[in-house]
């Protein structure tokens, strides 16, 4: 029998992104959102062709505009909602790397405290303490 790869574990869905700069975006997205690097593939001119980041047990996947893929979206195309603890630590810490800030921390009327930011390619990203239900 074969075994599943869908667990109450790991995640089981990981937005796609794709950038004009992907190589910038390492760098971006672990010093404004606190991402992890989990694995960069680089071409023979260093440039990112894939990239895999972490947040807690949240995953997001991208690579650059243009490469010979499916996968081929464009820039600013995407919004992402990402759980975090702290909303207005994290806030400060986006602000000061220079995220476009698309609306400040707010308590919302179903009990989470959010707000909402923009990666420097226009992707729009929200951070809440808001969990989904099973």
């Amino acid at each position: 029998m074969a075994r599943s790869l869908v667990t109450d574990v790991y995640p089981v869905i990981i937005p796609v992104l794709r950038y004009r700069d992907a190589t910038r975006a390492v760098d971006w997205l672990q010093a404004a959102f606190d991402l992890s690097i989990g694995d960069v593939v680089r071409d023979e001119q260093g440039e990112v062709t894939h990239a895999e980041m972490q947040y807690g047990s949240g995953w997001i996947m991208f690579g650059p505009v243009g490469q010979q893929s499916e996968w081929d979206t464009p820039p600013a195309s995407a919004g992402i909602y990402v759980v975090v603890d702290d909303v207005d630590a994290h806030y400060r810490r986006a602000k000061a790397a220079g995220a476009e800030i698309m609306y400040e921390p707010r308590d919302t009327y179903y009990g989470s405290r959010e707000y909402g930011a923009r990666d420097f390619e226009g992707n729009a990203w929200s951070f809440g303490t808001y969990v989904p239900k099973p």
